[in-house]
């Protein structure tokens, strides 16, 4: 758990320093500075998708996560979580459109759909060793910096899902690793590189509104359908 704790602190300082030092910045720096991480975004998220070792299973993993998401309601209870966090701070909120919420959502689903908060939580967890973790807080933080200055306080909330996400990995880390192998890493880094390229398009880029937090369990069927098809090989 020491580099989930790291990490929910990253987050919540770098999302004060974009805060305190944002106003500073003017809106077209802190909007290209923002369409510059979608970008890079992106362009990581194709990089975790090539890792995969058949494309098919990625789909039917988008597929099946997309269809659980959307039953469970996984966006759309990350936004109530975020519209419940602006009314308790401010007494009020815009709904699901506000800055507070797409912020909250933005930076949730962004710090948790990547291969790192996995891996990083696993090696914590089962082993102690946290160095994975601690250099996605650095990371995290940096970013944190940035969607702040633009996004506002909602960001520095979105320590608390990720806390609960790393966390809960962390603690699950023994059995997780009795059971994954290199390949269902493969196909789960590869999910995820898909999950951080429609960030980068709706949320960063805004070229496109995309329901990004729906397809989360997609991360989780990934690796079911690599254990479902070495049974049928077998």
């Amino acid at each position: 758990m020491t580099g989930t704790i790291i990490n929910f602190f990253a987050i919540l300082i770098g999302s004060a320093l974009g805060i305190l030092f944002g106003a500073r910045l003017s809106e077209n720096l802190k909007n290209t500075v923002v369409s510059g991480m979608g970008l890079f975004t992106t362009a990581v998220g194709l990089q975790f998708f090539l890792k995969t070792e058949n494309a098919l299973i990625v789909l039917g993993a988008l597929i099946f996560g997309a269809i659980l998401g959307e039953w469970w309601g996984v966006e759309d209870g990350l936004q109530n979580l975020g519209i419940w966090l602006e009314k308790r701070i401010s007494g009020n909120s815009d709904g699901g459109s506000s800055k507070f919420v797409r912020g909250f959502l933005t930076a949730s689903v962004l710090y948790c759909t990547g291969p790192m908060a996995v891996l990083g939580s696993i090696s914590d967890g089962l082993k102690g060793n946290y160095l994975t973790l601690t250099i996605k807080s650095v990371l995290d933080g940096f970013l944190s910096v940035a969607l702040a200055s633009t996004l506002g306080i909602g960001v520095a909330f979105s320590a608390l899902p990720v806390f609960a996400y790393q966390g809960g990995i962390s603690l699950l880390a023994a059995q997780l690793n009795a059971v994954v192998t290199t390949t269902m890493m493969n196909e789960m880094t590869a999910t995820g590189g898909v999950l951080l390229m429609g960030i980068g398009i709706s949320s960063l880029l805004e070229l496109k509104k995309i329901r990004v937090g729906n397809f989360l369990p997609a991360l989780a069927i990934a690796p079911l359908i690599v254990y479902v098809l070495s049974l049928i090989v077998k």
